[in-house]
């Protein structure tokens, strides 16, 4: 929309310009007549002054007043409305003669000395102009050309009005604002007019273009117009025509448009109908799958809990290596079960994003071991060699997960010995330090296998990808190792990638970024017996060979390697003897006469001889051994079995190394057990056999409602699903009517869906047990919740005292601080040490997330402070903290939590003044 009117313009064009126009030539002129009027004025009474000083001369030389009063009045009177006062004055500068008095002569003076006025001059004042004139006396004798200046008798000064200058500018001020407005008023009127020949086509032009937008036909521009208006109402009529025509055959084709469009809705509520039955079936048939996964995994998990827990508790007999070696594989075979029950889950995790990692420390080379001993018997059934290489300086202490990080290890490793037929598979692991908190994991794995063609190598990572539609047929596999592989490593903040060719075989490379630990674990490997012992070293195969050859290394033996047989040999002179003699070798039958031979060359110069073999057989091994051999190993080495193997001979030299202590005192603690499978019931009775005086058994809630009304426990493990009443609503029923209902019950469950923790602790559970039933972390939450019998614990019974706590302080639970060390005072005091240290930093970060209201700051602070609280003997500060720490994770912020945080503020201020270490 346009600011103006097409009338308003033609007025704005037209009076515009005549107004600046006017004003311009009105300013112009009135100026010019300004200073001409003023001119007028002093021309006049330059005039008038010249004249009269001449006549002046005569009586001025003889003083004759009266004569120049006379000449003075005359003058006034003449000119008397132009002449204000006339007066002369002395070669002195004093008045003389005026021709009426005035006080105000002062300023008719002349500026200056009067000798000095030689000319006519000109005063301007605000009302008047005042003009100076010397009377001269000219002598008779004088050349007025060539003689002396005349002398000057004195000065007449005229003061002329200018009113009438003024009353005449005035004049021509208004004349010409009158003939402005005139000119204005003759320019409006053309205006208008003009302007009403065009405004009215105009607006029959545009009432009739609304109507046309409107749809209206009969527009009423019938009569003629001129000029372009004319044009412009044929124009309009001949649109008007056309539309009329256009909006006809419209509607024909809107009516068959719209008869074909209730055709086809009526198909759209078929369909939709169907397909929101279909929906509907989908719906409930992936609730079914949920749940059939749920229940399935559920129903797995209860009989593998029985079967892991009572090989655990077979371990506790006596067994001979053999039977040991059996049991390992059937712990590594029922946790690959597991594992493979849990990938059932993964990929539809995946497809929903709910994917998890946990965050534990674990060790990186027992990890590794155990992924090693479960694939070592498929690569060893195709000749196959299984190498891994850790770089010393990797860290061995890590923060994350570790049972994806084994997921991610098998799949790639389980496919590269699927897809080798002959050769090597190697693993290497390296890392990169990001910071000081933080390192990146670097980990290859490469085969000699078939390789994988270029153009199939984007297909791998995508779901039941292939390389090949033939491999699944030939080599087994669902194709979903891999994309869940992709999603793990992505998850821990890696990428992976492939190099492959088709022939040449294959590398799969990712990283994983792992936090470091401030805790270590204890090296409790007995690599002190073995310092400075020599060991001779034969392994063919480079990749193992500069593994093991590391690891001897890094116990400080003193190693002779030897990568081919001409240099072992060589190594065999009779002046050279070896403590410990170690060969790695295929253990075939066409290569066993090989290996026999080598036995019986080395065995006369080394006190004990070992193997490592590719091979599982137990008879092939001791063949081997019963050859002259003392024993032998599996490849890929196991660091902490060939560790305690070579020790073994030397640990009387050192009694510091020897075997920990598994005794743990009856707990005086009267516990509940309810579940349904009598396995599982049996496991986790036997279990806390080891470890409370009492137990009594439950086969469904309803007996585990009955017991809890007639029995006080001190705990209770609640299975979940059970027939008859189902532990959740056991659970509800024991806290609100029994005589347990401060008791603590745990739940224990196969834990198959995401979020089932956060939903049972939410319900009334206090803790939660995954199956299968891990002894360590059944006594850890048994600590956890009775800690009454804390104070009766492992910690005092080496000592009829207990260890003093270094200061007092309501703060410090000093035998808590030592059961959470294990009873161990000096372990006790590095934890509070570390905690106290760290304190002054805690309490400088937590105000700087305060001020900055940064609550994502203040929970990564907290978390890692509770984190500390939890193994140092302080629980008002891990209560605090913890209450913290849960409350923003659930979304609250910083001013909600004041209270709170100013008092953990204040404790820790506490703290630090009852250990003496002042605050930064």
């Amino acid at each position: 929309m346009t600011k103006l009117s097409f009338r308003d313009s033609v007025l704005t064009l037209t009076l515009l310009p005549t107004i600046i126009i006017g004003v311009l030539l009105g300013s112009y002129f009135t100026l010019n007549r300004f200073v001409e009027l003023e001119q007028i004025v002093e021309a006049r009474g330059t005039s008038i002054v010249e004249s009269l000083a001449v006549a002046l001369e005569a009586p001025m030389m003889t003083k004759d007043k009266a004569q120049l009063h006379r000449l003075l009045s005359i003058t006034q009177n003449k000119h008397g409305h132009l002449i204000n006062s006339i007066a002369i004055f002395d070669t002195d500068n004093k008045l003389f003669l005026t021709s009426n008095f005035n006080s105000q002569f002062a300023h008719l003076k002349f500026p200056s000395n009067v000798s000095e006025l030689l000319s006519t001059r000109s005063e301007l004042h605000d009302k008047s102009i005042i003009v100076y004139s010397p009377i001269t006396h000219f002598s008779q004798h004088v050349d007025l050309w060539q003689g002396p200046a005349p002398a000057n008798l004195g000065a007449l000064a005229i003061e002329l009005s200018l009113d009438e200058a003024r009353i005449s500018q005035q004049r021509s001020v208004l004349a010409s604002i009158a003939i402005l407005v005139v000119t204005l008023l003759i320019a409006g009127i053309l205006a208008i007019y003009f302007g009403q020949r065009f405004t009215r086509p105009l607006r029959r032009l545009l009432l009739a273009t609304d109507k046309l937008t409107e749809g209206k036909h009969d527009i009423g521009i019938h009569d003629k117009m001129e000029g372009e208006f004319e044009l412009l109402r044929l124009g309009l009529n001949s649109i008007s025509d056309k539309m009329t025509l256009q909006k006809e055959e419209m509607q024909k084709h809107i009516d068959q448009a719209t008869s074909d469009y209730r055709e086809t809705l009526e198909q759209y509520e078929m369909q939709n109908i169907q397909l929101g039955i279909a929906k509907r079936e989908a719906q409930d048939a992936n609730k079914v799958k949920s749940d059939f996964l749920a229940k399935m995994s559920h129903e797995l998990r209860t009989p593998l809990n029985g079967v892991i827990g009572f090989t655990r508790q077979l371990y506790k007999t006596p067994l001979n290596r053999h039977q040991k070696d059996y049991l390992d594989t059937i712990v590594l075979s029922a946790n690959s079960l597991m594992s493979i029950i849990s990938d059932i889950l993964d990929f539809s995790k995946l497809e929903a994003g709910a994917m998890e990692l946990e965050n534990i420390q674990f060790q990186l080379r027992d990890v590794v071991n155990e992924v090693m001993t479960l694939l070592a018997p498929s690569a060893h059934e195709k000749q196959l060699e299984l190498s891994v290489y850790i770089n010393r300086k990797v860290p061995d202490n890590l923060i994350g997960d570790p049972t994806r990080f084994k997921q991610i290890l098998i799949n790639l490793i389980n496919n590269a010995i699927k897809f080798t037929e002959k050769g090597s598979v190697k693993i290497d692991i390296g890392h990169r330090m990001l910071d000081d908190q933080r390192a990146s994991l670097l980990v290859s794995v490469s085969d000699t296998g078939v390789g994988i063609a270029q153009e199939k190598q984007d297909t791998l990572f995508t779901p039941f990808g292939q390389a090949d539609s033939s491999i699944t047929r030939k080599f087994g596999g669902t194709g979903l190792g891999l994309i869940i592989t992709k999603h793990l490593v992505e998850a821990m903040n890696g990428r992976i990638t492939l190099n492959s060719a088709q022939g040449n075989g294959s590398c799969f490379t990712f990283n994983a970024i792992f936090e470091l630990p401030n805790h270590l674990f204890n090296n409790d490997l007995p690599i002190k017996s073995l310092k400075h012992k020599r060991v001779l070293f034969f392994e063919s195969h480079e990749h193992t060979h500069q593994a093991v050859a590391a690891l001897l290394e890094e116990w400080e033996m003193q190693v002779t390697a030897c990568i081919d047989e001409e240099s072992f040999l060589a190594a065999l002179q009779p002046e050279f003897n070896y403590d410990v003699c170690l060969i790695g070798h295929m253990a075939s039958v066409d290569q066993m006469q090989t290996l026999k031979s080598y036995i019986n060359k080395v065995r006369g110069q080394t006190d004990y001889l070992y193997l490592l073999l590719n091979t599982i057989s137990h008879n092939m091994r001791e063949s081997l051994i019963g050859s002259g051999a003392d024993a032998s190993l599996s490849k890929p080495v196991n660091h902490r079995k060939l560790c305690e193997l070579l020790a073994a001979p030397y640990r009387l030299d050192h009694p510091d190394v020897g075997e920990a202590n598994d005794d743990f005192d009856i707990l005086p603690l009267k516990v509940l057990v309810a579940d349904d499978n009598d396995a599982n019931l049996k496991l986790i009775t036997t279990l806390l056999n080891e470890q409370v005086e009492s137990i009594d058994k439950a086969h469904n809630g309803s007996q585990a409602i009955s017991l809890c009304k007639s029995h006080k426990y001190d705990i209770i493990f609640m299975d979940i699903q059970m027939p008859i009443t189902d532990g959740i609503t056991a659970c509800k029923t024991i806290l609100d009517a029994s005589l347990n209902e401060d008791t603590p019950i745990i739940a224990v469950t196969a834990h198959a869906l995401a979020g089932e923790k956060d939903d049972l602790l939410k319900m009334g559970f206090k803790g939660y047990l995954t199956k299968p039933i891990d002894e360590d972390m059944l006594r850890q939450t048994i600590c956890d919740f009775s800690e009454t019998v804390l104070r009766v614990s492992k910690v005092a019974k080496d000592a009829p005292k207990p260890s003093k706590a270094p200061f007092d302080s309501q703060l410090l639970d000093w035998e808590q601080a030592l059961l959470h060390a294990g009873g161990k005072n000096d372990l006790a005091l590095e934890m509070l040490n570390m905690l106290l240290l760290s304190v002054p930093e805690t309490l400088k970060l937590i105000n700087e997330a305060m001020d900055n209201k940064d609550s994502e700051h203040l929970l990564t602070i907290i978390h890692k402070f509770h984190g500390a609280c939890c193994y140092t003997g302080v629980p008002k500060l891990k209560k605090l903290s913890e209450t913290i720490e849960t409350s923003l994770k659930q979304g609250l912020v910083i001013t909600d939590l004041e209270p709170e945080i100013f008092e953990l503020l204040d404790e820790l201020e506490n703290l630090l003044r009852d250990s003496g270490i002042e605050a930064a």
